[in-house]
C-alpha cells in the first residue's frame, strides 16, 4: 500500500522559479552538436534550471560553459541499456567526473534486477558510488531503474538495493524504453520503498501539470526535454 505522504510544497504553491530549480535540462540525443549543448547551457542559466544532463562526450563543454554558475552538470553512465560491466561503469563515471560532472545518472543492470541478483546490484552500485564519494565535494549518484519495464516486486528489489548502498537518488526511467517513462505510482512506490533516497522522475513529462503532479507525489528532481514549455506554461499562470 502506498503512503499518501506528499512533499512539503503542494502544487499550488510551487512557483515557476522553484520548479525550474528541480529540473535537469536534458539533451541526450546521439546527434546533438556542440552548438546545441552550448544553447542548452545558456537556457539553463537563463531559466535557473538545477542542472543540465548530457552524454559524457559533452561534459567538459558543459562544465566550461557553466563555470561560475549555480547550474550543475550531470552525465549519464551506461546509457540507455545499463548492461555494461561494473568496471566499465566505474570507468565511465570517473571519466565524466574528471571532465567536470557534478552528478552521475547511471542506468542499473535490468537483467540483474529481473533475475533477482541483489548482491550483484549492490556491488555495482557500491563501486560507482565509491567513485563518486572519493571526490571533494562528493559527486551525486542517481541510479536509473527503468521502472516502467519492471514488476512491482522487481522495483522494490532495485530500490532496496539502492537504499542499502546509500545512493543519492533513484531515477524512474531513461525516457527511451518502449515500456514508458515516469508515473505517479512509481514515484510514490520509490519513496515508500527507499525513504532515505531522493526521487528523480524522468521520461514522458511534457506539461506543467504532469511536472507538478510528480513533485507532489514526492519527486525532488525532474528529467525532461520539454522544460522550456513547462516553465513557460507555469509562468503564464501567474
Amino acid at each position: 500500500m502506498y503512503s499518501d505522504r506528499k512533499t512539503p510544497t503542494d502544487q499550488e504553491h510551487i512557483s515557476a522559479q522553484e520548479l525550474a530549480g528541480r529540473i535537469d535540462h536534458t539533451l541526450l540525443k546521439a546527434e546533438a552538436t556542440k552548438e546545441e549543448i552550448l544553447r542548452l547551457c545558456e537556457e539553463a542559466r537563463a531559466f535557473g534550471f538545477g542542472a543540465v544532463c548530457v552524454n559524457g562526450r559533452w561534459v567538459s563543454v558543459a562544465a566550461e560553459a557553466l563555470h561560475g554558475s549555480d547550474v550543475k552538470v550531470a552525465s549519464v553512465v551506461s546509457f540507455p541499456l545499463g548492461a555494461d560491466t561494473t568496471k566499465v561503469k566505474v570507468t565511465q563515471a570517473k571519466e565524466a567526473i574528471y571532465a567536470g560532472a557534478d552528478e552521475i545518472d547511471m542506468v542499473a543492470d535490468l537483467a540483474a534486477i529481473i533475475g533477482g541478483q541483489t548482491r550483484y546490484l549492490i556491488r555495482q552500485f557500491q563501486a560507482v558510488l565509491n567513485a563518486c564519494r572519493t571526490m571533494r565535494p562528493p559527486v551525486t549518484l542517481k541510479v536509473i531503474i527503468e521502472s516502467a519495464a519492471l514488476t512491482t516486486e522487481q522495483k522494490i528489489l532495485a530500490c532496496q538495493a539502492a537504499e542499502r548502498v546509500g545512493v543519492d537518488f533513484i531515477k524512474t526511467s531513461t525516457g527511451l524504453h518502449p515500456a514508458g517513462g515516469a508515473t505517479i505510482e512509481d514515484v510514490r512506490l520509490i519513496r515508500e520503498t527507499a525513504p532515505r533516497c531522493k526521487v528523480k522522475a524522468s521520461g514522458g513529462i511534457r506539461t506543467a501539470e504532469q511536472a507538478l503532479a510528480m513533485v507532489t507525489a514526492g519527486a525532488e528532481r525532474l528529467g525532461t526535454s520539454n522544460e522550456l514549455q513547462i516553465v513557460n506554461e507555469l509562468r503564464a499562470r501567474g
